[in-house]
């Protein structure tokens, strides 16, 4: 958990784009799959827990590994050692970067954000 969830209530979602030279590097959903690769050992567990096909997680991580200078992420296939897949050096720190740039954000935007919040109608009454 980032520390953007403690500073901003439950139910307000900020989301941070990361986008260099018109092509998108890194989001909260690619963000989110590291950190599952980094705590199942699996791009394909990864991929499982956010709903998402085995071709999609690969192909995210194959797009974030050939966008960086180096992989994020190193994947050893099957076979009777079995498979899997850690974040490498490269992979942890650009984990970290993404997440810090999440708490920044957020820690600098909560008092815009809660301004914002309150000009908002009343929604519970419109469902």
């Amino acid at each position: 958990m980032t520390e953007s969830a403690k500073i901003l209530p439950n139910d307000i979602d900020l989301r941070i784009k990361v986008i260099f030279e018109g092509q998108l590097m890194l989001g909260p959903g690619k963000a989110d799959l590291l950190e599952l690769i980094r705590e199942t050992g699996s791009i394909s567990a990864a991929g499982r827990a956010m709903s998402m096909s085995y071709k999609r997680a690969w192909s995210l991580v194959e797009e974030m590994n050939a966008a960086f200078r180096d992989p994020l992420v190193a994947s050893v296939r099957g076979g009777a050692q079995g498979g899997g897949a850690h974040l490498t050096d490269a992979g942890e720190a650009v984990l970290a970067h993404f997440r810090k740039l999440q708490d920044i954000t957020a820690e600098a935007g909560a008092a815009r954000i809660n301004a914002l919040q309150d000009m908002l109608k009343d929604m519970a009454h419109e469902k």
